[in-house]
């Protein structure tokens, strides 16, 4: 019996019916099962071709923070998934396209937003349910972590950030400030 041979690694493949290639690096969209669901977001690690030809991925699974165990939080942005321990392999035809998966700090100076940018601020272990940082910092009198979808407004004094919400400000007035200073130290200065 003739021995099988082992993949080839590939250096790019081409997501069918598009130009668009991808390589070991990359983020790709993945299609779900139920078209009714949003695509998946994973990061390829190796792309390989079967000795008929059959192209698979190897990938590394972000998860969505409605994924994970704890769920969506306040401050999680629509646009944030969790880099998680959980690899798999699938075939290439179940690439849906290319995205871009930011650090948090690069995604939150971007000018815009596009359909394929997503950001990931933790790394999420699938089997136990913990986050790696465990702990980010919190802003506002409101203690919540910064969610790049919610208007802030900067105190010049402390450097804090602030909801409108939460300094009893209507968010039009807040997007035309063009100085700021929180209770607190605004009631310093007096």
């Amino acid at each position: 019996m003739a021995k099988a041979r082992p993949p080839k690694v590939l250096e790019s493949y081409t997501i069918k019916g598009t130009n668009k290639t991808i390589r070991a690096g990359d983020c790709v969209l993945m299609k779900p099962a139920e078209w009714s669901k949003l695509p998946y977001v994973a990061r390829v690690g190796k792309i390989e071709a079967d000795a008929r030809g059959q192209v698979k991925v190897r990938l590394r699974w972000y998860y969505r923070p409605e994924e994970s165990i704890g769920g969506r939080r306040q401050f999680h942005g629509s646009k944030e998934v969790f880099l998680s321990n959980h690899y798999d392999v699938q075939s290439a035809d179940t690439i849906e396209g290319k995205c871009v998966v930011h650090s948090f700090k690069s995604y939150t100076k971007l000018d815009a937003v596009g359909n394929e940018d997503y950001f990931c601020r933790f790394e999420y272990n699938s089997a136990t349910g913990e986050f790696n940082p465990d702990r980010v910092a919190v802003y506002c009198k409101c203690e919540m972590p910064y969610n790049p979808d919610d208007l802030m407004v900067r105190c010049e004094g402390c450097a804090d950030w602030f909801h409108p919400s939460c300094i009893e400000m209507a968010a039009e007035d807040a997007k035309k400030l063009e100085h700021f200073f929180c209770h607190s130290c605004a009631s310093q200065d007096d």
